[in-house]
Formats: C-alpha cells, structure tokens, sequence
C-alpha cells in the first residue's frame, strides 16, 4: 500500500482532565469534544473513604493536585480541567481559587475547576436562581448550596439521592425523576437546573429535559468541558443543549417550541412525595 500521498496526522490539541479515583465516565467526557481535541486524563490516589465533605477535600489536597497536574504536562495540554464537584465546592469560593492557582503553578498551564465552571455557565445563562439535583448525602448538597450563595445564586428548589459510592450507575430514569422532582413542586419558575457530579451520567438526558421542563439544563460534565474548550478558543459539541447551542438557548428564552431530540421520549414522572425521606 503506497501511503506517501497521506497527509496528516491532522495537529493534535491536548486538554489534561484531572479526576478522581473514582470516575468513571470518560466516554461521557469525549462527547463534548471536538475531533481535533485530545482529552488526556489521568486520576488521584485511591483513598479508602466513601462520597462525603472528607472525601473530597482528601483528593483535592494541593500536593495531589500538583502531583496529578505533572503527570500530565509531558503531553503539552493547552488547559488543565479539574474535574470534580465537591472536591473544588468543598472549601468556597476562596478554596476554588486557590485550587486553580497551585494547578496553574504545578504545570504552568491555564487550569479550571468543575466549580468554577459552573458559576461562568450560570454567569453565561444570567441564572440567579436555580434548581438543583445531586447524588450527594445533605451535608455535601449543603455545601453545594453555601459554594453557589456565595456567587450570589439562590437555590429554589433541590432533589438529592443520598449516595455514598457508585454514583456513575445512576440511570437516566432517576436522573431525569430527580429533576422534575427539584423542578415541578416549585412555586415560581428558576433560570436553569443544575445536575452536579462529575460521576453522574446527564449527557442524552439534557436535551430531553430542556424540551420537557422549558428551562436551560447544565450539568457537571458539560459545564467542565464547555469552559475548558472555551478557553481553548474552541467550542464543545452538544446538540439541542442550551448552553452549547446558541439556537436552542434562543428558543428557550423566547418561548419558541423546541424541536424533539432524537432518542426515546422521557418517562412518565413518578409520584414523588412532598418531602422525601433520604438518607443522610
């Protein structure tokens, strides 16, 4: 086979995702990326500790994060992406930026964390007031709650799973039932829905949820791959996904009836009680 006519490879642009030990959902990661984007992901220590406030602040400690941000520098990523939610909410405002500052020292690269994101796509959106759906126990949806006040984002209403470990095999189904919960029972309408959990699946079920609910719909995953790309000079791939699609974002904000996406309707809505009983 004669190849000398070949040209390429195309030039190679490298984002380095940082994660947790736990994570598990990469394939969900390169569905926002474009082809010319390599995604470079490498993850912390295992830590003998389930889903909880100590948990996150162990892999989010400074040295793990500088350790995890060299090991990916050998491959000239143009950003660094620390992809966890309560690791970079856990310690507020101040500790989020003071994450990205030792990222940013570590590998000398611009770094971003799944917290900070979250606040430029409410920013992005003009959400001030918010639904919330989490997997967490409530001391760590608390916190979530005190992260946003802080950026001055009041949340309205919220729906929790309770979950200590194995957060990456929630179905769609519990999520979406999650967020009608957070959403319906609302007396007043919110500006968008927040999903959080860098672990817990959401990319088919946006979509569907924007159409039913006539809200924007952000989630950890997508709100970390829209800001890394973005500063990249890029843009992330999601079709029918406000936050990506400038279209379909029009049609939300000005009342227009969104096209179905493709893939199987949403299931009918459970009956959910008025102050479910979680578990901590």
């Amino acid at each position: 086979m004669d190849v000398s006519c070949l040209s390429g490879p195309h030039p190679q642009r490298g984002l380095g995702v940082v994660a947790p030990f736990d994570f598990a959902l990469d394939r969900e990661l390169w569905r926002w990326v474009p082809d010319e984007i390599s995604l470079y992901v490498t993850r912390t220590p295992f830590v003998p500790v389930e889903v909880s406030l100590d948990l996150a602040r162990l892999v989010s400690e400074h040295q793990t994060l500088h350790e995890a941000v060299r090991a990916l520098i050998a491959a000239e990523p143009e950003v660094i992406a620390y992809a966890c939610t309560s690791g970079s909410f856990v310690d507020g405002a101040v500790g989020e930026r003071t994450m990205c500052a030792a990222m940013e020292a570590a590998g000398e690269v611009p770094s971003l964390t799944t917290s900070g994101a979250l606040i430029e796509a409410l920013n992005e959106l003009g959400a001030r007031r918010i639904a919330l759906v989490t997997p967490y126990t409530s001391s760590v949806t608390q916190a979530l709650k005190d992260y946003l006040a802080e950026a001055g984002i009041t949340v309205e209403g919220c729906s929790y799973l309770g979950l200590t470990r194995h957060i990456w095999k929630v179905p769609y189904r519990d999520v979406v039932d999650m967020a009608r919960a957070a959403v319906n029972r609302l007396p007043a309408e919110v500006d968008a829905l927040f999903i959080s959990c860098t672990n817990l699946p959401t990319y088919d079920a946006i979509p569907q949820l924007e159409a039913e609910l006539r809200i924007p719909v952000i989630s950890a995953n997508q709100v970390t791959m829209w800001s890394a790309l973005r500063h990249m000079g890029t843009h992330a791939v999601g079709p029918y996904q406000a936050l990506l699609d400038t279209a379909a974002r029009r049609m939300l904000v000005g009342g227009d009836v969104l096209p179905e996406p493709p893939g199987a309707a949403l299931p009918d809505p459970p009956v959910v009680p008025e102050d479910p009983a979680l578990p901590e």
